[in-house]
């Protein structure tokens, strides 16, 4: 739960010890996992990270979910290449750090991503899925980007929005 001492609901909680199925790749300016399902598809999930980043174990089993599912699922690194927020980390900092990975400030990195699922995958249906600072993300992009047919915002935070009920496609939100 959040409060001073610990202003994000966020926890890593019990990373997994995990061996990724799919590879890491460029997606012009940033870098991305991708995980491919075993047949052909022309669905794609976009999977977006919590505070503990696009490297962290936990993460990259649900885009391997996702592909096992039949689905093209990729993961790209919103903070391109800032660092992660770290459980160690202090979080009177928090905050702070924050400031500078605004999750209402991705849609560069977003057309790219779209632009590559499109073109390179030959992809014709999206939805997004986000955790926790992703949460907040998937809601950003509900509300402006009808390439998104569906979206999930798991514990993500609506207060940041002044139009947050114009959602353009179909979303659910767990918290």
């Amino acid at each position: 739960m959040a409060n001073e001492a610990n202003p994000c609901p966020c926890s890593a909680g019990d990373t997994f010890d995990y061996n990724s199925l799919g590879c890491e790749i460029p997606v012009e300016h940033i870098r991305a996992y991708l995980c491919k399902p075993s047949l052909p598809t022309k669905k794609a999930v976009v999977v977006i990270h919590d505070i503990y980043g696009w490297q962290l174990p936990n993460t990259r089993y649900i885009v391997d979910m996702l592909a096992a599912n039949g689905y093209l699922a990729i993961l790209p690194d919103f903070y391109k290449g800032q660092e992660p927020w770290k459980p160690s980390s202090d979080w009177s900092t928090f905050n702070e750090w924050l400031k500078t990975r605004d999750a209402q400030k991705i849609n560069k990195e977003t057309d790219v991503v779209l632009k590559y699922l499109k073109e390179q995958c030959d992809v014709r249906r999206t939805g997004v899925i986000g955790f926790c600072w992703g949460g907040a993300a998937v809601h950003h992009l509900m509300l402006s980007y009808p390439d998104f047919k569906a979206g999930i915002s798991v514990y993500g935070v609506l207060r940041f929005a002044e139009d947050r009920y114009n959602l353009l496609n179909p979303t659910f939100f767990i918290f």
